[in-house]
């Protein structure tokens, strides 16, 4: 993933450059509404700190990464997602369906999930 350009519409989003429905934000971590829901709840939760996605991710972002699983569940709580359940997808590369290469998980809730998702 070495050719991956660091500039992303997420980069931009963070910097307010574009803007976005913004649900949480903080030094660390950035979530906001989906422009394209696929539920009826659907939050992208990013880290501010560009990573390309999850396999791009090294031990020194161990604490980055446990804080930003815990923010998730945070916001889901905060939605009231947890009684019924919710979904926290991230995808990785072209085959996994990732489209912006800066790490990022979708929050997805307020619907009956199905499986196998693909």
């Amino acid at each position: 993933m070495d050719n991956i350009k660091t500039e992303t519409t997420f980069s931009k989003i963070i910097r307010k450059e574009i803007p976005a429905d913004i649900v949480y934000e903080d030094e660390d971590f950035l979530a906001f509404k989906d422009i394209a829901p696929q539920a009826p709840v659907h939050i992208v939760v990013i880290t501010k700190k560009h990573i390309i996605n999850l396999a791009d991710a090294n031990s020194d972002d161990a604490i980055l990464l446990g804080g930003l699983l815990l923010k998730i569940a945070e916001i889901a709580r905060g939605l009231k997602l947890e009684e019924k359940g919710y979904r926290v997808v991230t995808n990785i590369g072209p085959e996994g369906g990732q489209s912006v290469y800066h790490l990022h998980f979708h929050l997805l809730g307020g619907k009956q999930m199905a499986w196998p998702p693909g």
